[in-house]
């Protein structure tokens, strides 16, 4: 608890020092004119809007207040947002025109695929960049299976990684079910849901479990009716879901519909799930997160988010939109200290190095300290639904 509460000292006494002070007198001086730029990037329309919004609207309050309390070393924080669509190439058109418009910072994409295409044209030019929401590793990595593969060194994030939720998926599994068998249903050809499932079978000979049935859907599908028999079939322990809210809903729905009593337990995709099947349907359910809501350190922004946009905060990703506006605020009032020109060479490599060397940097959803690959080091928030609530449990 004391560390928590220390979390939400730190951001308050972030967001309400007047000026950012740092470095020497002449760089103080040097930067209390003008504005520094940067940019969002992610998809704000489209039919995962629900995670893009959230964000946004995250990143917008935090420079929004950041300005109001002085800036970063007397200089405001212009932002500029572009809508991707959760596009790849959309990602990339949108980071073109943030470039032409003065950006020397990008927070950003939304959605692994269009973060990804993201993060290869930044990494051409040693932009900073980090993302609140992509978890496959492929954001910071060339190639995830590779262990001598090219890091992305620009890169980061503030989520943790797709196959580190399966590997927990599979850790609570048997370490509080004690299940023995589970069922994996997952998103043929999606780098989220692919990347979650190899966590899980990276697990299976550690934990002892057996997959005893393993069913997936195309995008876009909607009828799961097939899939669940053969899972409730199957009659597995643990049903595993790295999916998305939505197809979540209508899988849990399904497989429900087939008589299969068995436990669920989804990845973070799961945010909002409550709205997509009925509270009987989804009583006991659980799922990764990266934000316990409701915990002392998250409680000024959850009323700060409520009184602006006028609805609860919706899910995990507009928290860790808050942590990753603060990383890349830190990081940016470490290169202004050091009197560098915002856009230039050194200014940017000053952002990633700043960003790079955090030890346990509070934010509202835990401390930050990036790895050899650039991701951070956290614990998994467990979020249960209860009585159609989706509830914090526990750390794990």
């Amino acid at each position: 608890m004391k560390k928590v509460l220390l979390f939400a000292l730190v951001i308050a006494a972030f967001i309400a020092a007047p000026v950012f002070a740092g470095g020497s007198s002449e760089a103080s001086s040097s930067a209390a004119s003008g504005t520094i730029t940067i940019a969002f990037i992610g998809n704000t329309t489209g039919d995962y809007a629900m995670y893009g919004v959230p964000v946004r609207n995250s990143v917008a309050m935090f420079f929004e207040q950041l300005n109001a309390a002085g800036g970063i070393n007397g200089k405001q924080v212009k932002l500029l947002e572009y809508d991707d669509k959760a596009d790849g190439t959309e990602s990339i058109n949108a980071y073109n025109l943030a470039k032409a418009n003065g950006a020397t910072a990008i927070i950003g994409s939304v959605l692994s695929g269009a973060s990804i295409a993201l993060s290869d044209v930044t990494y051409d030019d040693n932009m900073p960049q980090i993302s609140a929401s992509a978890t496959n590793p492929k954001l910071t990595v060339m190639d995830p299976d590779d262990p001598k593969s090219e890091v992305k060194t620009n890169v980061f994030r503030s989520c943790f990684l797709d196959p580190f939720q399966g590997e927990k998926m599979a850790q609570y599994a048997t370490s509080k079910y004690g299940a023995k068998t589970i069922a994996i249903f997952y998103e043929n050809g999606s780098d989220y849901s692919e990347a979650i499932v190899q966590g899980v079978e990276s697990q299976l000979a550690a934990t002892g479990l057996k997959v005893v049935a393993k069913e997936a859907f195309a995008t876009g599908d909607v009828d799961y009716k097939a899939q669940m028999t053969n899972i409730a079939a199957a009659n597995p322990d643990v049903v595993l879901m790295p999916i998305y809210y939505g197809e979540a809903g209508r899988a849990i729905t399904a497989l429900r519909a087939a008589g299969c009593k068995a436990k669920i337990i989804g990845g973070d995709g799961f945010g909002s799930v409550k709205n997509y099947a009925s509270a009987a349907d989804l009583e006991g359910t659980i799922y990764m997160s990266g934000y316990a809501p409701g915990t002392p350190s998250v409680a000024k922004f959850e009323a700060d988010y409520k009184a602006k946009y006028n609805e609860e905060v919706p899910n995990m990703f507009a928290p860790l939109a808050w942590d990753a506006s603060l990383i890349m605020a830190e990081a940016l009032k470490a290169a202004e200290a050091k009197g560098l020109k915002a856009g230039s060479a050194e200014y940017k490599q000053a952002v990633i190095d700043a960003i790079k060397g955090m030890n346990a940097f509070p934010g509202i959803t835990g401390s930050y300290t990036f790895n050899e690959t650039n991701d951070p080091i956290k614990s998994v928030a467990i979020i249960k639904i209860t009585n159609g609530a989706e509830l914090f449990d526990e750390f794990f």
